[in-house]
């Protein structure tokens, strides 16, 4: 038999396995039961009360139990974490190994109380591609600004344990965050038209399989949109020989992830560390929505401060070793919601599982090997998606359409998305230029001025 026919069945058989654990359901549904027995029976043993149910203790979980809850984290994760360095540049190896990482250092952080898992954040992607862009495509120099943002979030974490969250607040409001989601979903689209256009009827099935499991499924399958969706495109992939082998064949079975140190640039730092501002809220949201599914406040406990840290220094880490930011993924807490089961030692059995695959060679040659034009599929559905995420943040908030807010919104939204139009309308740069080659514009230069803009008006309508 062929060298290469047997690559493309163990290939195939790879993603089967990971498509086989779809039956997690019907596992979960077992568990979810045994875990209701085990409710009624331990009523009066190791069962913790808090304001909205019970919480299971984590020594009532059989092992195969927990590795099982533990797989089902790593798999919900696993899509957009691969998807930021595949997009990027960064390694995917370094990125698996970062979110495992950064998991445990966030957990350590918030003293073990908070049942969430650290990945490659979305937020980040148009200011690394700028970076790589304005430096040759080096990204160590992106690694530089992204451990200055993480070093911001850690003096955020600071100020809120002095002043308080409400007084941070008052400064990036919905009117001023919402507009930032929404200008960094939407300047990442034409990236992902980009990818899809090298082969649009492989876009094309990726991007619908993608929309109908999100939107006509229910459940852990509704979770799993973006694996199986890549599953489908790169099998279409396959018999449309799109496929190129030779990297899963050079890949090695074993082998560290390709670490790097980085780089420091005044002009990388300036364009990378604004985004810290729109990812604040962001983390906000995600701790909030956590706390609200298991039924604790951890704004109070352990903290909001130390939720902060522990992501700053996540994402310092990540910086200092070669991958992209990290931040709470809110699809492991859809994860919670569906088991019902809200040890936080499970999330860090998720994030062994993960430094442990980051080893693994062959699964990076598999995912190097997936067609761009796959990738520009599911991206466009993510990328639009975060733009939505940002009307969302403006809707749910209940932000008033007044003179002000609209003022704001509308400068932060033609600043964003508008600027490199509007430079070459006037014959000048929107922005603040750094040096001859580096320029503060789009979302960095938006955030600032929309957040001066809002302080200043606010005064005035005061006075």
């Amino acid at each position: 038999m062929p060298v290469q026919e047997v690559c493309i069945k163990c290939r195939l058989l790879f993603l089967c396995l990971i498509l086989k654990n779809l039956k997690f359901c019907d596992i979960l549904i077992k568990i979810k039961n045994t875990l209701n027995q085990s409710r009624e029976a331990g009523k009066e043993n190791n069962m913790t009360d808090n304001t909205y149910g019970k919480v299971l203790a984590s020594d009532e979980l059989a092992s195969f139990s927990r590795v099982i809850l533990a797989l089902q984290h790593l798999i919900a994760m696993f899509g957009a974490t691969v998807l930021v360095p595949i997009l990027t540049g960064f390694d995917t190896s370094v990125a698996i190994f970062c979110a495992g990482l950064g998991t445990l250092i966030f957990h350590f952080v918030t003293k073990g109380k908070v049942p969430v898992f650290l990945g490659s954040s979305f937020a980040f992607i148009p200011v690394i591609l700028a970076v790589s862009e304005s430096y040759g495509g080096d990204l160590a120099y992106a690694q530089g600004g992204i451990i200055v943002a993480g070093l911001i979030y850690c003096l955020f974490s600071l100020v809120v344990s002095r002043i308080g969250i409400r007084k941070i607040q008052s400064l990036l409001p919905a009117h001023v965050i919402g507009p930032m989601i929404i200008v960094i979903g939407m300047n990442l689209i034409p990236t992902a038209f980009s990818m899809a256009q090298s082969n649009f009827i492989l876009a094309g099935v990726t991007l619908a399989t993608a929309l109908f499991i999100r939107f006509k499924t229910k459940g852990f399958v509704g979770q799993l949109s973006i694996i199986i969706a890549v599953f489908v495109g790169y099998i279409f992939s396959i018999v449309m020989k799109e496929v190129d082998f030779s990297i899963i064949r050079d890949a090695s079975l074993i082998s560290a992830p390709s670490f790097r140190l980085p780089k420091f640039d005044f002009g990388a730092i300036a364009m990378i560390a604004p985004v810290v501002l729109a990812v604040f809220m962001e983390h906000l949201g995600d701790i909030t929505t956590n706390g609200q599914v298991v039924g604790k406040n951890f704004i109070e406990d352990p903290g909001l401060h130390r939720t902060l840290l522990g992501d700053g220094l996540a994402t310092m880490a990540a910086g200092f070793l070669g991958g992209p930011a990290n931040t709470t993924y809110g699809e492991n807490t859809g994860v919670l919601a569906i088991t019902k089961n809200y040890d936080p030692s499970i999330l860090r059995l998720a994030a062994i599982f993960a430094i442990i695959l980051s080893f693994v060679g062959k699964i990076g040659g598999v995912l190097s090997s997936i067609p761009t034009a796959v990738m520009g599929g599911i991206s466009l559905m993510l990328f639009t998606m975060i733009a939505l995420v940002g009307t969302q943040t403006i809707k749910n908030s209940k932000v008033k359409f007044n003179f002000k807010n609209v003022l704001v919104m509308a400068t932060i939204l033609i600043l964003g998305l508008g600027s490199d139009y509007l430079s070459k309308l006037l014959g000048f740069t929107i922005g603040v230029r750094i040096t001859d080659t580096i320029v503060i514009s789009g979302l960095s230069f938006a955030a600032l001025v929309g957040i001066v803009l809002n302080q200043i008006l606010s005064i005035r309508i005061k006075k």
